[in-house]
């Protein structure tokens, strides 16, 4: 085929939900689960804000964590179910590099959120005294600054990539979202010195955190078996034990995805696995860190009775 008879795409198709067995089933349960990541993510950004005694590092982690589950599921769910609703599967290149960029963004900052808590945790179970020094207001928020730069810059760095790329093999994703992997599998061009960064760059966000998170517990862990109180040891699990879970069930999800090589890449087995990574996290997310937590059902207690 000559050079001047290739199609070069500009618009694709989001095919995922028309794999699906019963796709309005499947939508369904993704917005049932979008409302309740809406809903619960926003009352405990409320109850944070409305209770002066969750203004603490750990309750403004969580806010954090919050705002990044909404980003990413008010970034996936509406255009899936408008796309839907309308029967027109389609999204404009720079609307694919938006959805990239946002899921990139908010995945890498909910991987450095992660081992910023864990920290908060190994402080303020470890160094008990140093707590308010080591993790006062100003340190947080330029934590969380950092959080949120680094992770846009590597988002960033995709996003302008993958803009200028010809794509001419063809224009549908059998996806429910535009990912980096998925959208990159279409061009024609060799990108093979970039993935190799990409995946070197992927490498050391996941690594950095990851460390961070085991040298955080494993301190924690040898503390707890030093206290002679085990209702203080029991206490201070607890308040692990549900980080620990989600950590695990978020760092797996996201190896899965982003870090498998675009030759095995399944677009079946990534339109499941998205789910698990960018809209299942957001809704269990508020119940397993805070709703759980008896700060927070006190506060939510307070707020019903006024």
């Amino acid at each position: 085929m000559g050079e001047d008879n290739v199609t070069l795409w500009t618009k694709f198709v989001l095919a995922g939900l028309l794999h699906q067995k019963s796709p309005s089933i499947f939508l369904g349960v993704i917005n049932s689960m979008f409302v309740i990541a809406l809903v619960g993510n926003g009352l405990l950004l409320f109850l944070i804000k409305a209770d002066p005694h969750l203004h603490t590092p750990m309750y403004f982690f969580l806010s954090q964590l919050s705002v990044m589950d909404l980003c990413q599921v008010l970034a996936i769910v509406p255009k899936m179910t408008l796309n839907f609703v309308t029967q027109r599967y389609t999204i404009s290149l720079y609307g694919c590099v938006l959805q990239i960029f946002v899921t990139l963004a908010v995945g890498g900052a909910e991987c450095l959120i992660l081992a910023a808590m864990a920290y908060d945790r190994y402080v303020a179970i470890c160094r008990p005294l140093q707590y308010p020094v080591l993790l006062r207001s100003k340190i947080c928020c330029m934590m969380s600054v950092g959080v949120w730069f680094w992770s846009s810059v590597q988002a960033l760095t995709c996003s302008l990539y993958v803009l200028p790329l010809p794509y001419c093999k063809t224009n549908v994703i059998i996806h429910n979202l535009c990912e980096y992997p998925a959208l990159i599998q279409l061009s024609c061009s060799d990108n093979s010195a970039f993935e190799k960064t990409i995946y070197l760059g992927s490498f050391l966000v996941f690594l950095i955190p990851v460390s961070v998170i085991l040298a955080s517990y494993l301190a924690i862990l040898l503390q707890v078996l030093r206290m002679k109180s085990t209702e203080r040891s029991h206490k201070a699990l607890g308040t692990c034990l549900s980080h620990l879970c989600v950590v695990g069930f978020f760092y797996g999800a996201a190896i899965l995805t982003y870090m498998t090589p675009t030759s095995s890449y399944s677009a079946e087995r990534a339109s499941i696995s998205s789910v698990f990574t960018t809209i299942f996290p957001p809704t269990i997310n508020p119940f397993i860190y805070s709703l759980r937590n008896r700060d927070v059902l006190a506060a939510l207690r307070k707020v019903i009775a006024k």
